[in-house]
This record gives structure tokens, C-alpha cells and sequence, in this order.
């Protein structure tokens, strides 16, 4: 594993699932951390203690509410204050919304572009200054397998994360030079919480047997490969969506 020491990682949604696990996993690296969610005391208390043990030299939390329009700036700001830089910026922090396409509502649309699109792109727009003046680093968006295939009951979803891709292309293009790197990570179905619940056993039955891997992924495999793309292994790659969901995609 890389050392990251004197880096600093701020992640969305950080405390719990996917989020989590990005965290301990580029603390274990020796990264410091900043974990934003809107998430209780306890949970983000208990996250940054377990970065701590992890191997981070540093942790600390913020409760940020990404609905709210000026959070993510001044979600950015908190954390430059407190932690004194950022070199890596992984916009986590999602909501997932499953109904027939003609029974969403606005407030449902509004809610979903907020938090999956509109918080991701006022994030790095806050964050690109800090990156330029530091000489370069790293932002991750957390997109979606459903940003590349259709599924039904998910059409705003699938459209912020297709939108999060297309935005990964042109913040890439236009970064790139600057040393800063810009990807998403497109997962499949995860074993979260948020993927799991409302769902019967035979609906998770057959999503794992369309998987040709044939199982969900975890979201240690989530964090791995958010690791590659913040590594120098991957001071090549930029503006890719990279799709780990077990094959499904290729069939």
C-alpha cells in the first residue's frame, strides 16, 4: 500500500457503508481524514476513532447537510480550517430513491440532484483552488454502474450518476495539466445497508445471479480501488469511470 502520510482525504458520506470503508482504508495508508455526513455524533465519533487506529495521524468530523445548497462550500472550507490542507476529495455521499418513473415528485428530484450531482460539483469547484495552490491531487466521484445501464424504478438516480460521469470527463480535461486528477468509481450492487434494505430475499437472490462474478461486491472493494486511483500507480489515468460490479455491465 502506498504511504499517505501529510496527505489529507476529505469523504463524503462518510460514516457508514461505502464512505466508511474509503476512510479506514486510505487511513490505514496513513492519510489523515476529515469525515463529512450528515450522520449522528456517535457514528462519525466512532468512524474517526477507527481511522485513528486504522494508522491516520489525524481525524476529524463534520455534520454537513448536502441538500442544503452553500454545504458543500462550506463543508470544503471546514475542513481546509481544520485539518490545514486536502489533497483528496472523494464525493461519496448519495441518495438512492426506487419508485415508478411517473410517481416521483419534485421534491424527489430536487433532493437526488442535490446531494448526487449538485454537491459533488460545488464540492470540487470549492476544493480545485486548495489542489492548485498545493501543486496537484486527487478527486474521486462515487458514480454508478446505473450511470451506464438502465434500471428500472431508479431514473433520477441513474441520471445524477450519469451526469457525475460526464462531469468526471470534463473536470479531467480541464484539470489534468494542473496535476489534478479527476475519476469516478462505478460500482454494481454493494452489501450496504442503503442497497439491502426494502429488498426481499428473492430480489437480492436473483441480482447476485446476474452478476457473473456471481455475489455483490463489499465495500473494501469499493475503498481498493478508490486507493488505486488516488496512488501513483494511477498518475496516468484520468477522467475514467472505472466499473467494478462483477461483469454485469459486459453481458
Amino acid at each position: 500500500m502506498e504511504n499517505l502520510t501529510n496527505k489529507v482525504a476529505l469523504i463524503t458520506g462518510a460514516s457508514r457503508g461505502i464512505g466508511r470503508a474509503i476512510a479506514l482504508r486510505l487511513a490505514s495508508q496513513k492519510a489523515s481524514i476529515y469525515l463529512a455526513a450528515d450522520g449522528t455524533e456517535q457514528e462519525l465519533t466512532d468512524t474517526a476513532q477507527a481511522c485513528r487506529s486504522a494508522g491516520a495521524p489525524d481525524a476529524a468530523w463534520g455534520i454537513h447537510d448536502l441538500t442544503r445548497a452553500d454545504e458543500p462550500k462550506a463543508m470544503v472550507a471546514a475542513a481546509h480550517a481544520r485539518m490545514k490542507r486536502i489533497d483528496i476529495l472523494v464525493n461519496n455521499a448519495g441518495l438512492r430513491a426506487r419508485k415508478a418513473f411517473e410517481d416521483f415528485t419534485h421534491d424527489d428530484f430536487e433532493r437526488l440532484v442535490a446531494v448526487n450531482l449538485r454537491a459533488p460539483f460545488f464540492a470540487s469547484q470549492s476544493v480545485i483552488p486548495i489542489l492548485r495552490a498545493q501543486g496537484g491531487g486527487h478527486i474521486v466521484h462515487m458514480a454508478s454502474q446505473l450511470g451506464i445501464v438502465a434500471s428500472k424504478f431508479g431514473a433520477i438516480y441513474s441520471l445524477t450518476k450519469a451526469g457525475l460521469i460526464q462531469m468526471t470527463k470534463s473536470m479531467a480535461l480541464e484539470f489534468a495539466a494542473e496535476n489534478i486528477h479527476v475519476n469516478a468509481v462505478c460500482p454494481g450492487p454493494v452489501s450496504t445497508e442503503g442497497f439491502l434494505t426494502g429488498r426481499n430475499p428473492g430480489e437480492l437472490e436473483q441480482r447476485a445471479r446476474d452478476v457473473p462474478i456471481g455475489r455483490f461486491g463489499t465495500p473494501e472493494e469499493v475503498a481498493g480501488v478508490v486507493a488505486f486511483l488516488v496512488s501513483k500507480d494511477a498518475a496516468y489515468v484520468a477522467g475514467h469511470a472505472l466499473v467494478m460490479d462483477g461483469g454485469y455491465v459486459i453481458h
